[in-house]
């Protein structure tokens, strides 16, 4: 049976079968009795009951006090937003932004959208309804960046991390940049949001290879904002693309807007981080055994590279030596070919290590060294429609079904197993308190 989340609950013998959240269905999972369970998931909040008048109010009153209508009138005006793995409501944050800015006198001839792939596959135009309303897709002009097309990227300097900023040309070409997302914590990134969307959804792969290079540095984890380089280095990628506003949206575990802020963008992370944190954030006692671990279902575990943040939560409170079972759909399965290139010809998880600290950073290749880094304190079972066979060759443990994961699981642990469920790992950051 669902249960409501709190914060932590410990489930009594009574609590039978809970829901977790597998693509756009669900998957039932069997509680044995014996172990010890407790429910983990963000504590509930109440979504906005007009999400378009927050997000108005949020223009209305942005976090520096800087509205749209301050800004000269542009001749053009062009928007980032994410692709089709990101759960961001463009429903709600981009109609009332055009609203605001047929307000000023820009027309919708004026406006373009640019989805921010980043280094994922451009979407092709047949999927732009997926990200974008209709009306919006259709009475405005809407592009794919593509970051691996140089004639379509513009060379804008070195930061002072040392990163080559190339940047999207359409997007350089307008009199105001805005960014549209969702600010909520990222694994290796700190949080994301602000200009990250344009920061790295539309610069060109080198850029992207740079930033992403500090992912081996200690203070490139989850929840890690101003002392990140990581972070701090696409913040000073933004300043350079002269990113002017971001729209952003804090959203629950089902996805539903909670709050949303506006303005400069920098501001707007200072305003919305604390209030992502308040959501997201999970007070747990000890570790675990086990601990299951949904991503929280589509778009969160539409492939294993996305998945992969759910693994990262989940390892906060797993013992050394522990499973987590992590439970994605996958139904684009891996979602990088370098990723999967990469361990045809590694057998270990040591392996995996020393050949990506050995070779030139990629993009691609990182998820093996995170998925690695995790492997080498505990074990990760996945529950997933990828082949099996492919499954091991990541260093995964393939599993049928979540219950017999979880079977398998308790046969490997110790007298009174303690099992964590995470039905919304992505959306839930569980600290050691």
């Amino acid at each position: 049976m669902p249960i409501n989340s709190v914060q932590r609950r410990a489930l009594n013998t009574s609590m039978k079968n809970i829901s977790l959240p597998y693509g756009k269905k669900e998957l039932l999972l069997k509680l044995p009795e014996g172990p010890h369970y407790e429910f983990i998931a963000p504590i509930d909040h109440s979504a906005s009951p007009d999400p378009l008048q927050t997000v108005g109010e949020a223009l209305d009153h942005p976090c520096d006090g800087v509205r749209l209508f301050d800004f000269p009138a542009p001749r053009k005006v062009a928007i980032a937003i994410n692709d089709k793995t990101r759960p961001v409501p463009h429903f709600e944050l981009l109609y009332p932004l055009v609203r605001r800015l047929n307000n000023m006198g820009v027309s919708n001839a004026q406006i373009i959208f640019i989805i921010a792939s980043g280094t994922h596959k451009p979407m092709p135009s047949t999927e732009y309804p997926e990200v974008l309303p209709k009306e919006l897709s259709s009475n405005h002009t809407v592009i794919a960046h593509d970051c691996d097309c140089k004639n379509e990227l513009k060379y804008l300097g070195t930061t002072s991390f040392g990163t080559p900023v190339w940047a999207n040309r359409v997007f350089m070409e307008a009199d105001i940049r805005i960014v549209v997302g969702n600010i909520e914590p990222h694994h290796f990134m700190g949080f994301s949001g602000g200009v990250k969307s344009a920061a790295i959804g539309l610069s060109g792969r080198e850029t992207i290879c740079h930033n992403h290079a500090f992912i081996t540095h200690p203070n490139a984890r989850l929840g890690c904002y101003e002392n990140n380089p990581m972070r701090q280095d696409v913040e000073e990628i933004g300043k350079m693309m002269g990113v002017h506003y971001a729209v952003n949206a804090i959203l629950d575990k089902d996805k539903n807007l909670v709050h949303a802020v506006a303005g400069e963008p920098l501001a707007v992370m200072a305003a919305g981080i604390p209030l992502s944190r308040k959501i997201c954030q999970v007070p747990v006692t000890d570790k675990f055994d086990v601990v299951i671990a949904s991503c929280g279902g589509y778009p969160k575990d539409i492939n294993l590279y996305q998945a992969q943040k759910a693994q990262t939560n989940a390892s906060l409170i797993t013992r050394d030596g522990g499973t987590i079972i992590l439970v994605a759909q996958c139904v684009e399965g891996i979602g990088s070919q370098g990723f999967e290139e990469f361990m045809q010809d590694v057998h270990s998880i040591d392996e995996v290590i020393k050949k990506f600290k050995q070779s030139e950073f990629q993009i691609g290749p990182h998820k093996a060294f995170l998925f690695a880094r995790i492997g080498r304190r505990v074990n990760t079972m996945l529950v997933s429609e990828i082949s099996q066979s492919v499954v091991k060759n990541l260093l995964l443990t393939p599993s049928s079904n979540v219950n017999a994961a979880l079977k398998l699981a308790l046969a490997n642990c110790p007298d009174h197993p303690r099992i964590a469920i995470l039905p919304h790992a992505v959306a839930t950051v569980p600290l050691i308190v």
